[in-house]
């Protein structure tokens, strides 16, 4: 029998214990766990920080993806995981921003709508259950500059998308997460 996959958003502050939550929740669930990360390696510090998240996951039983933009289409691949957790979307906002850049393309909020909409749709037809992490940008002040500025903006609008679609939604701060949408039997 098909099923439908459930979505849950977590999101919180830089080091609020969000992503050891996201992992905690998904290895509940049981069966097989793929990780799609999407931060890139931009130093020898960020390669070793990644490579002992990935020998810490393996212990758990992950198997671990790396993709910085094309997330939908490796979510779209791995219907053989009962759950993935996608850590995380503010890094893949970053990643499709510095992307456009690169191309000389406009990244605006209309354009980041339409990726995450083909996510959360492709999230949706996923057979099991898929965990999206993000942080929350939108507390603070407003940035000084105009491509920080963007960034928020951009993150605010993905965040907004995944939250609407998602079944559960998680703010987590200090380590202590706190349901804001959905109910504990949404996984």
């Amino acid at each position: 029998m098909y099923k439908m996959a459930s979505i849950t958003l977590i999101t919180g502050g830089s080091r609020s214990g969000k992503s050891f939550f996201a992992q905690r929740l998904a290895e509940e669930i049981g069966g097989s766990r793929l990780f799609l990360a999407t931060c890139p390696v931009t130093d020898e510090e960020m390669a070793e920080r990644i490579r002992r998240h990935i020998i810490d996951r393996q212990a758990g039983g992950w198997e671990t993806v790396e993709e910085q933009i094309e997330i939908a289409d490796r979510l779209s691949a791995a219907g053989g995981y009962r759950v993935v957790l996608v850590d995380c979307l503010s890094l893949w906002v970053n990643n499709c921003m510095y992307e456009a850049h690169l191309r000389a393309e406009a990244m605006d909020e209309d354009r980041i709508s339409e990726k995450t909409v083909d996510l959360v749709a492709t999230a949706r037809n996923h057979p099991g259950d898929v965990i999206f992490v993000t942080n929350e940008v939108g507390m603070g002040i407003v940035p000084d500059n105009s491509h920080a500025r963007l960034y928020r903006d951009l993150l605010g609008r993905c965040n907004q998308h995944v939250a609407a679609a998602s079944d559960s939604v998680y703010l987590v701060s200090c380590g202590i997460p706190l349901q804001i949408k959905g109910n504990d039997d949404a996984l």
